[in-house]
């Protein structure tokens, strides 16, 4: 306490002695009390530092709190590769994906002429500048054309194409096997593709002394062939609209909606899909119907899931439903024999209300589950029939909601126009029944992906036929769903890891966990197999690895951590805590400028004494 007591202002000392006596008997000094009015009183000691020492060890254990602070209250954000990120958009904008293949023509002649290499040449560039007057689909990527010309007296080829055509193993002579043993005949010769993986595409120019011209077959596997009396001329033409418009496109033409035509494919963004099957009893008093659908409905789809299995994982689910009416109202009309419903009432046909199909416990998630219904009317209603803009009925008495999935109305084999109510018998649906309402609910799903139902009334301006596969999709159109998928899976990515990214750098507070960053990174790493896989022409691993990179970027994108309450700026972060630091820190740092302006008076005096008594001396 002897330097605090030490720090108040001392007595001033007192007035030294005359050294005249003028002085003394002279003029009277200064009234000391109104010299230290109009002068602040000098200090004789040196001020203390205790105060300042306290005042200031204060503030530094403040200003040493607020990096702890600052680090207790930090948001945790995992870095995202945002360079990668753009690195990727930049591909694929310039370079969409796009899948090489191979067209293999072969040219079976019944004549014995010796093949010419010079023909084969000269077939391979009448084809190559065929395909370069078609249009070609979005996902086509560069073409190899080669030819084959084989007849008795011998065989030529030309072109680099990998084709695994053997000479000598397809003849002619085979064509009248039939189509379903020729199909195979020429699968077995041909193989899948190269060995690069990429697809390689044959058509096969079968010459025969048919009259009634030529014929076009496309099989269920990545090959097509024409029969009958074909010039060089028409067949390079035929050759080139088969691999364009069927092999490429799906028969999809210019100006129809389908795949490749900004049609949306029914699956989940996690790349699952739930097949949701429901037989419903309008009115159970009538008639109550049942299935087996575990026997036989499982085994028909099994082969359509294998077949689609690159592109979506798939799950079945069946149940029966009572007491569903439908929404939408029919009439009656003698001249069909029926009720009739319109193509007008199909939107409000099905009844939300009463139709309880949303109980699947297998869609989780992002999951897509897609609705297959079997609606049996009641007797008041029976046979109802779907009534096509035409007039006509239609011929499976079924339509599809896209995204949503398909109705089928099923009339009961012994319902009719008037029939009786049969007081709730039970029924079941025998096997071939139920085996032709699946047919029609796979015909729906072609549709819902983006294909034809049927090929029944495609033509090229010649007879067509087109193999059926009992996977419900033949080869090359599932050459064309894994290559759309890719490119939409790969663009659909690349959009939410944009959308991420800019979500990151416009929100400073927000919370990256390092699971986001993880899965961002794998993302990109399934984008760059898939975007590889395309440039090598490998459709199936490309659409699997796409899939796998948009089901990670929307994981990342929807993760939990991401819906955090941690949003907040700057100014609301100091809004949070200033009311609990700002008045004390204020209130410290003012004392502590008090104390430095204090000291540095306290001092000045203390030195202007000191100053004086230097001068006086």
């Amino acid at each position: 306490m002897a330097e605090i007591a030490g720090d108040e202002v001392p007595a001033p000392p007192p007035p030294a002695p005359s050294t005249s006596g003028e002085a003394s008997g002279g003029q009277s000094t200064s009234n000391p009390t109104s010299t230290g009015s109009r002068n602040p009183p000098s200090r004789t000691t040196k001020p203390g530092v205790k105060r300042l020492v306290l005042t200031a060890s204060v503030l530094l254990s403040f200003l040493l709190g607020l990096p702890f602070l600052l680090k207790s209250t930090e948001i945790h954000r995992s870095p995202l590769p945002s360079d990668a990120i753009t690195a990727l958009a930049h591909r694929l904008h310039s370079n969409p994906p796009s899948f090489p293949c191979g067209l293999h023509a072969v040219f079976l002649r019944s004549g014995s002429d010796p093949s010419d290499a010079s023909l084969a040449s000269r077939l391979e560039r009448a084809i190559s500048a065929q395909l370069q007057l078609l249009p070609a689909a979005s996902t086509a990527g560069n073409v190899s054309v080669s030819v084959t010309v084989e007849s008795v007296g011998g065989c030529s080829s030309s072109g680099s194409v990998g084709s695994r055509w053997e000479c000598g193993v397809v003849t002619t002579a085979d064509l009248v096997l039939g189509d379903e043993v020729f199909d195979e005949l020429l699968h077995s010769a041909l193989g899948s593709g190269r060995g690069d993986g990429s697809r390689v595409y044959t058509v096969v120019v079968v010459e025969t002394g048919d009259a009634e011209g030529m014929r076009v077959v496309i099989g269920k596997h990545r090959h097509a062939w024409v029969a009958g009396k074909v010039d060089e001329a028409k067949a390079v033409s035929v050759i080139g609209k088969v691999f364009v418009k069927y092999f490429m496109n799906g028969g999809v033409e210019e100006g129809e909606t389908g795949i490749g035509k900004g049609e949306f494919m029914p699956v989940g963004s996690d790349g699952n899909v739930v097949l949701s099957f429901s037989l419903l009893n309008a009115d159970p008093s009538d008639w109550v119907y049942d299935w087996e659908f575990e026997k036989i409905g499982e085994r028909m789809l099994n082969p359509v899931i294998e077949a689609l299995r690159p592109i979506a994982e798939i799950n079945i689910e069946s149940q029966v439903l009572y007491h569903t009416p439908k929404s939408s109202y029919s009439y009656s009309d003698d001249k069909l024999g029926g009720n009739v419903l319109s193509m007008g009432d199909i939107p409000f046909f099905v009844n939300s209300n009463e139709w309880h199909l949303d109980t699947s416990i297998s869609a989780t998630g992002q999951s897509k589950v897609l609705q297959f219904v079997v609606y049996i009317p009641s007797a008041k209603e029976c046979p109802l029939y779907l009534q096509l803009p035409d007039g006509g009925l239609s011929k499976t008495n079924a339509f599809i909601s896209p995204m949503w999935g398909g109705v089928l109305i099923w009339n009961p084999p012994d319902c009719s126009l008037g029939s009786q109510k049969t007081h709730g018998t039970r029924k079941k649906m025998s096997s071939q029944e139920l085996m032709e309402t699946l047919e029609i609910f796979i015909g729906q799903l072609r549709q819902l992906f983006g294909l034809k139902p049927s090929y029944l009334s495609q033509d090229m301006d010649m007879p067509t036929k087109f193999a059926v596969s009992e996977k419900g999709f033949t080869e090359w159109e599932l050459d064309l769903l894994y290559r759309h998928h890719a490119s939409s899976n790969l663009l659909s990515c690349l959009t939410t890891l944009e959308s991420l990214s800019s979500l990151v750098h416009s929100l400073p507070r927000m919370i990256v966990m390092d699971e986001i960053g993880r899965q961002v990174e794998l993302s990109l790493e399934a984008a760059n197999l898939a975007q590889r896989n395309a440039t090598l022409g490998i459709s199936d691993s490309s659409a699997v690895s796409a899939t796998r990179a948009r089901a990670l970027a929307e994981e990342a994108f929807f993760h939990p951590s991401i819906m955090s309450i941690s949003y907040a700026s700057i100014e609301h972060y100091f809004a949070i805590y200033m009311p609990f630091f700002a008045p004390v820190s204020l209130h410290v740092l003012l004392a502590a400028i008090k104390e430095l302006k204090r000291y540095k008076a306290e001092r000045a005096k203390y030195s202007a004494v000191l100053a004086s008594r230097s001068t006086s001396s």
